[in-house]
């Protein structure tokens, strides 16, 4: 794992700038501080900073070449079946001086070019110079797992794993992209390829980008998960097979994933996605296993005593923290490493539990993934209550509609019930992607409509942010609508969100983190499930429950999903309520001219009455403020504390 950073100049005569490359990769220091490398050739220019995982010796640094020096490659990752590659290419002939899996890319290259990509297994994202043909390749593993941002223009290709390393290159534009902004405030993330900033993109997940020296160009798409053919299921003799199958793929995924030469652990928040893959560890008896958690005060947010109970079922060595509201510096912080804004409020207990982590272990497992493969989020089994509900006769559809028979559901012990029945009654004539996409959103179009100021709405006119997930959806092949929509996240929320989010936060402290889930066999295995092997009568994740029954506590597959929540409006009427109104009510954020100010402010006055929860939106307005001041105007990186 480590940060890469490179530049290819297409003006004849120019040559790369060392400094350059030095102030680049001097803002990676964080997710490679073992050590850092240069490779200058002509315009080319490729750095590295290093974090040791394989082979911890100087052998180990990059850049990292073949035999005669003609190829040049820089990594960000790890090839976790490099070892059978690895032996396969010695046997060919090839002369290795390390025993890293990044040497494998140069070597493999040579062997079959371009099509290396489908022999790997991995999270990764590489740049790779041909030097004879004068030729970039740059690649992104096919969940999107490893970061990988660029400029090109008529000029040169700039690349980088952080967008404020690529930023440190003076001739990169630090504007703001108005459509970039629009779509982070809908989602609370930039998707792909967009950023947050003008010129500047992000490679899309399962893609490569291959630059000639002459500064012609060509993107295309290597994989993609499908959704079939489906496996067929007729009894249950034949489900219990795929249970087993399905077993055996996640503990071969695990194994993969254990290999290192520093101590492993891993993240256990006690629910069904992070118990399996810790189950498959102790499975794998390599010795005692280290988990990590992060609770709150606020019991309804607290998952420690769920984690405890796993690991003193599976005997691992636990240790969790409890995280509390912080300082501003704290935002800051995260800001800075993410480089645009971002409004997924769980980045706060991920960069806390990678923090506890690293003082204990080097590289950490997820599970991530989870969620999409095997349709685990509450919305999808709140989208499937709702397309119940329209096959359903008239009088049901009416009480969808009925506000004083939802109050009075609610009140009657069914809150999350009332919940969907009424969210499906307010959008009843929607598209029904249109009515998944609406959870999805924290800034809905009509919120967007009273708060952006004239020049933002302008800029942004014509713009429709759901055009993505429909598109998506719509190409997916899924057996019904929740599996069209969990296949529109794995191409959006999970590599944009998920683990962007997981990947920044586990990088600022040195920490590498590794998702089984994330294994393609693996996925691609998920993929050809039928959907009701998937979700059946309501129940979420229920093929994958019933293969992990025999390792993990009933409480685990019985107890209600909580997700890696925040009480943020709490803390918004405590600890984070001056912030609050210090940041987003500030002389520099309304000069900003991008937001009414008399929206922004009854949405401060009213959430810190109480008089109703804005917290979906204030938290975006807050990390955009906070984004603004620390990456578009600020000078230095702001170190993880």
């Amino acid at each position: 794992m480590c940060g890469i950073a490179g530049v290819l100049h297409f003006t004849p005569g120019r040559q790369a700038d060392a400094k350059v490359l030095d102030a680049m990769t001097d803002r990676l220091s964080h997710r490679g501080p073992d050590g850092r490398g240069t490779h200058l050739d002509g315009p080319l220019g490729l750095g590295h900073r290093r974090l040791s995982i394989i082979d911890l010796s100087e052998d180990g640094r990059q850049p990292m070449s073949n035999e005669d020096g003609s190829i040049w490659v820089v990594l960000n990752g790890e090839i976790y079946d490099f070892q059978r590659l690895r032996d396969e290419l010695i046997a060919k002939g090839h002369v290795f001086r390390s025993r890293t899996d990044t040497e494998v890319l140069v070597h493999l290259y040579e062997e079959e070019g371009e099509a290396m990509l489908e022999r790997l297994r991995g999270m990764f994202a590489f740049a790779l110079w041909d030097s004879a043909r004068g030729r970039l390749f740059l690649a992104r593993d096919r969940f999107g797992q490893k970061p990988l941002f660029y400029q090109l223009d008529e000029h040169g290709l700039r690349f980088s794993s952080s967008l404020v390393s690529l930023l440190a290159d003076p001739e990169v534009s630090r504007t703001p992209d108005p459509i970039g902004i629009h779509l982070y405030l809908t989602f609370g993330f930039v998707p792909a390829p967009h950023t947050a900033f003008s010129g500047i993109n992000k490679l899309l997940p399962g893609h490569t980008l291959t630059v000639e020296r002459d500064g012609q160009s060509r993107l295309r798409r290597y994989w993609q998960l499908r959704l079939g053919p489906k496996l067929h299921v007729s009894d249950r003799a034949s489900q219990r097979r795929l249970e087993e199958e399905l077993l055996e793929k996640i503990d071969e995924a695990t194994r993969l994933r254990m290999v290192s030469d520093v101590p492993l652990g891993a993240f256990l928040s006690g629910g069904v996605d992070s118990s399996a893959i810790v189950a498959s560890m102790v499975e794998a008896n390599t010795g005692p296993v280290r988990t990590f958690s992060i609770g709150f005060e606020e019991a309804e947010f607290d998952e420690r005593v769920y984690a405890a109970e796993v690991a003193r079922h599976l005997g691992t060595e636990h240790t969790d923290l409890v995280l509390r509201p912080d300082t501003a510096a704290t935002l800051e912080e995260i800001a800075w490493h993410y480089g645009e804004p971002f409004a997924d409020a769980s980045a706060l207990p991920t960069f806390a539990v990678s923090r506890l982590a690293r003082e204990h272990v080097t590289v950490a497992l997820s599970g991530d993934g989870a969620d999409e493969l095997f349709l685990g989020y509450h919305r999808y089994t709140a989208t499937s209550r709702e397309e119940i509900l329209r096959a359903s006769p008239s009088p049901l559809r009416r009480l969808a509609r009925n506000r004083v028979a939802l109050a009075l559901l609610s009140r009657g012990g069914a809150p999350h019930l009332a919940a969907e029945l009424g969210h499906a009654g307010i959008h009843r004539h929607a598209n029904p992607v249109d009515l998944y996409c609406a959870r999805l959103e924290l800034c809905g179009e009509a919120l967007r409509g009273e708060l952006y100021g004239p020049g933002l709405a302008s800029a942004t006119r014509g713009n429709d942010p759901r055009a993505l997930i429909r598109e998506l959806a719509g190409a997916s092949g899924g057996e019904t609508l929740v599996e069209r929509c969990a296949h529109a996240d794995a191409q959006s929320y999970l590599p944009d969100d998920i683990l962007v989010k997981v990947d920044v936060a586990s990088m600022a402290y040195g920490l590498e983190c590794r998702s089984p889930f994330l294994d393609h066999k693996l996925a691609e295995f998920a993929g050809r499930l039928p959907a009701r092997v998937k979700m059946r009568r309501l129940v979420a994740k229920r093929i994958l429950k019933r293969a992990i029954a025999g390792r993990v506590p009933p409480t685990v597959l019985k107890r209600r999903k909580m997700g890696f929540g925040v009480p943020l409006d709490h803390w918004f009427r405590g600890g984070f309520e001056t912030l609050l109104r210090d940041r987003l009510l500030s002389p520099e954020a309304r000069s900003r001219d991008l937001f009414r100010t008399e929206t922004v402010t009854r949405l401060v006055e009213e959430h810190a009455s109480g008089f109703r929860d804005w917290r979906n939106a204030l938290y975006p307005l807050l990390m955009l403020e906070t984004w603004f001041q620390t990456v578009i105007e600020g000078a230095e990186p702001v170190a993880a504390s």
